[in-house]
């Protein structure tokens, strides 16, 4: 079924994560080289199909835990189809077509088939991945009937029209109750405003998901779901050949695909611009940040640790010591970094009282400013290092959570070590590191922002307000 709640998580929702976010049976794998040996054991090899594996054999718990991330996200959604992504992931289990010795299914087949097993599947999509989940018992019985059905599903969805048809509708009503909410409005109007026409900006709308047919279903599967495109994360309680044999019924049938278009570089902004958005709400909604970091840059860490002290670590940061606690202007204040595959947003979002908008955002810039201009104290820092370095166990703590990690490591292409040198990484971060990482990636002085909420919040929130929607440059810089 459908899963509409990824829809608000990918295209509508605020960002609130920051940088912690977010083999045919029998043959014989291709082993990847480790760039190091790593303490926690993942193995890491290329499937005959094709596919990238990653596979930790865990035995604590009687379970398999499986991710297979395609590069198939909605960054390769065709104009005024946005939402084909979204769609075509969230169909692949309403219909199965017949396969050599299986009957076909529909999706209360698929359904009833995991249920039988005590298995659990899920379908999603966001900006740069789609990605198939499954957990089911390590037992013989279970484990292949399970993995059987998510590969009949994987390798020959039927996509029926009637269940598009019923999907489409609930996406439309989903996104149209999104656009009346401010935190959606803001969010969309925010990464319109970083990206323009790159399709990191662009979101779906009722009329983009109307426009989209069966046909394009079929077509996006077959040109984008390849092998070849596809990271399969394993995590559980079977051996590596069992691992070898799980990932060939599960891939080796799939269509070849095509090479996928280029994508267009993400343009920095060029001045600062404001969006005014009036709405019914009783506060002002602020969103302010820029297009700012890939998950491949160097600076992750001193980005991830600097982040920490502005606005990530909760009470604990400078925007809700300046905007919170000294002036009362809020009841959270928070920054956040996004990496994606090519670079996500910087992002800072509060809510505050329509008079007080002006001073909010005000405070909200001369922090942010200091903060790039100065860096971190020595103090902010080793709380910031002593905290994160503490939590990280957190992150680790069951199959699942260790599942979206590594799954994480093979679909950006980090080191197999990662999470074994993580905490060390974290406490070799200097200030000037911090100060450094943040020059390159945040410039205050061309910020993008989005104010959503009571008409006479406008001519509060900057002086020389424009037209209330329209996007205005800021400064003496030209909009872009």
């Amino acid at each position: 079924m459908m899963k509409i709640s990824a829809l608000l998580r990918a295209f509508g929702a605020p960002a609130r994560s920051g940088l912690m976010a977010s083999v045919a049976a029998g043959a014989v794998a291709v082993v990847m080289p480790l760039s190091a040996q790593a303490a926690l054991p993942i193995q890491s090899w290329i499937a005959p199909s094709g596919a990238k594996v990653m596979f930790v054999e865990s035995r604590s718990i009687p379970m398999i835990d499986l991710n297979i991330d395609f590069d198939a996200g909605s960054r390769y959604d065709p104009p005024g189809k946005s939402g084909l992504a979204l769609l075509t992931a969230g169909l692949l289990d309403a219909g199965a077509a017949a396969a050599t010795g299986r009957p076909g299914l529909t999706e209360a087949q698929i359904a009833d088939r995991f249920a039988d097993v005590g298995a659990m599947e899920a379908t999603s999509a966001g900006r740069d991945a789609a990605t198939v989940t499954m957990r089911t018992l390590s037992s013989a019985a279970e484990r292949d009937a399970a993995v059987n059905t998510v590969a009949q599903f994987l390798q020959h969805p039927t996509f029926p029209d009637a269940v598009l048809k019923r999907e489409a509708a609930r996406l439309s009503s989903a996104i149209a109750e999104s656009d009346t909410k401010p935190e959606a409005i803001a969010e969309k109007a925010f990464r319109h405003a970083i990206y323009g026409s790159h399709p990191y900006g662009v979101s779906p709308t009722v009329a983009s998901v109307n426009a989209i047919k069966r046909e394009d279903l079929l077509r996006f599967y077959r040109d984008m779901y390849s092998p070849k495109r596809a990271v399969v994360t394993i995590v559980g309680d079977i051996d590596r050949a069992q691992a070898e044999k799980l990932v060939a019924s599960l891939t080796d049938a799939m269509p070849a695909g095509v090479t996928p278009p280029a994508m267009p570089a993400v343009a920095p902004l060029r001045s600062a611009v404001q969006i005014d958005l009036p709405h019914p709400a009783e506060q002002a909604h602020i969103v302010t940040g820029q297009a700012s970091v890939a998950r491949s840059d160097p600076d992750y860490f001193p980005l991830l640790v600097g982040n920490y002290v502005l606005g990530g670590g909760g009470f604990v940061s400078r925007l809700t010591a300046e905007v919170r606690e000294k002036r009362g202007l809020t009841y959270g204040v928070s920054s956040s970094f996004s990496p994606q595959l090519q670079e996500g947003p910087f992002e800072i979002s509060l809510q505050t009282r329509r008079e007080q908008a002006q001073q909010a955002l005000r405070v909200v810039r001369d922090t942010l400013a200091a903060f790039v201009q100065d860096g971190p104290t020595d103090a902010e820092m080793q709380a910031a290092r002593d905290n994160l370095t503490n939590g990280f166990p957190l992150r680790l703590d069951s199959n699942r959570k260790l599942l979206a990690n590594v799954a994480a490591i093979g679909f950006y292409n980090l080191p197999l070590d990662y999470l074994d040198t993580w905490t060390s990484k974290v406490q070799a971060v200097t200030a000037a590191q911090v100060k450094a990482a943040f020059a390159r990636h945040v410039q205050p002085e061309r910020l993008a922002t989005v104010v959503v909420g009571p008409r006479d919040v406008f001519g509060a929130a900057s002086a020389g307000a424009a037209t209330p929607g329209a996007a205005r440059p800021v400064g003496n810089g030209k909009a872009e």
